[in-house]
């Protein structure tokens, strides 16, 4: 099990940081190899490169594998994850999200935002781009009829979850268009696609890889205190050799309570569990209580964390094919809140070979725009989509057809 807590005090002082000491600093050193000899160490898997500098599989497993499993949402890819994003994490000026440390990998505690309101922002963005004319449409599947340089003929279908469909959906009437744009997971455009698909749109959206995960969200704090590490164990931390990790250590024994910017005492966030008979598989868990400000809000500054008992915990199990490692069978049903599907792309090295530089090719091409953060990573999603509103905002003749990430597809009349 991979004790490397989110809480940076008690980061500081974990035995892990001190056991792998020097490789920490060598790690600082690789990461300034890889920026120097871009692209060809950053295409590199982080796997490959751990190997290639003599890192010890323990050094991989419990703080490089972790930190990017947890920060980049690659989950148990994150072994063929390229070594460009490990670096960037660190030294790129747009994507870093902490600077490197020598002595601790990491340096601090972050500043963290939460956005509130989120259903509002998007009731009112959905006002809003009706007000301007944009007929917004859900629980509507297109069907692609005709692309060519004439224009884009579609046919939408009421969704249904009915096998057989509506028998009269063949009357369903086409709906014309000058351009598509669409922005949802590539095995989704593959898809809607269908026939009408050109050998260099199958080569390139078929080249992302595809894993089901499952979140379950429950309050079975017995089971989460048996698969992590949540409560503070002084036979876990390092010695406290100096005064700067003494106060550390202070700080983690207090009593655990809100504060105005986050939690006093022992409330880490998130966790990683490693299995045994698999070192480099994982699943990760998220103490939703103390991660989420609503939580800590309501009960009010300086008050005492809830029991275990009374909190809401989340755990992700990943790629349903490794199923037969996760531990879910452990969780009381009973105490199950809700449990969640998902479908993600794995960011294997290959998608950075293969998929994006293979956009510039089908991107635009045949009266179609790919938009949405798959192409790159998360942070790319606005950066991609906001150009192309932007521009039919400005020069669309009639009309654009959209199909966004969820699956809602949208005419927008400009």
């Amino acid at each position: 099990m991979t004790w490397w807590p989110s809480l940076a005090p008690v980061r500081r002082a974990c035995p892990l940081v001190d056991r792998f000491s020097d490789e920490i600093q060598k790690f600082g050193r690789v990461l300034k190899w890889i920026k120097r000899l871009m692209p060809f160490l950053g295409i590199l898997p982080v796997k490959v490169m751990l190997k290639l500098f003599r890192f010890s599989t323990e050094f991989g497993n419990k703080m490089v594998l972790p930190l990017l499993a947890l920060f980049l949402g690659t989950g148990n890819q994150t072994p063929n994850v390229p070594s460009a994003l490990l670096e960037r994490l660190f030294d790129d000026k747009n994507m870093r999200l902490w600077d490197y440390d020598p002595d601790t990998l990491l340096p601090n505690q972050p500043t963290m935002y939460t956005f509130p309101n989120l259903s509002d922002f998007y009731h009112d963005w959905a006002r809003n781009l009706s007000s301007r004319g944009v007929h917004i449409r859900l629980k509507t599947a297109p069907e692609l009829i005709r692309r060519d340089k004439h224009g884009v003929t579609l046919r939408p279908h009421p969704a249904t979850d009915d096998a057989n469909g509506d028998p009269d959906e063949a009357d369903l009437p086409c709906e014309e268009f000058d351009e598509m744009v669409i922005c949802c997971p590539a095995d989704e455009a593959k898809s809607l696609l269908g026939q009408h698909a050109t050998w260099r749109e199958k080569y390139v959206l078929g080249g992302v890889k595809f894993f089901n995960d499952i979140t379950i969200t429950h309050s079975d704090s017995e089971y989460f205190n048996h698969i992590f590490e949540a409560r503070y164990r002084g036979d876990l931390c390092a010695k406290g050799n100096n005064q700067s990790r003494r106060d550390q250590i202070a700080f983690s024994q207090k009593t655990t309570r809100t504060r105005k910017d986050g939690w006093e005492g022992f409330a880490p966030m998130y966790y990683i569990h490693s299995y045994e008979s698999d070192p480099d598989k994982i699943e990760m868990g998220f103490d939703c209580t103390n991660y989420q400000h609503q939580f800590r809000e309501a009960f009010g500054e300086n008050a005492i964390s809830p029991e275990s008992d009374r909190h809401v915990y989340q755990t992700i199990f990943l790629n349903d094919k490794e199923k037969h490692l996760w531990t879910w069978d452990g969780i009381d049903k009973s105490k199950i809140i809700d449990k969640k599907w998902w479908h993600q792309f794995g960011h294997r090295w290959q998608h950075y070979l293969r998929v994006v530089p293979g956009m510039m090719f089908i991107n635009g091409k045949n009266r179609t725009l790919y938009a949405g953060a798959w192409t790159m990573v998360v942070s790319f999603a606005l950066s991609t989509f906001l150009p192309h509103a932007k521009h039919y905002t400005e020069h669309a003749r009639d009309r654009l057809y959209i199909r966004n990430c969820g699956g809602i597809p949208a005419r927008c009349r400009l």
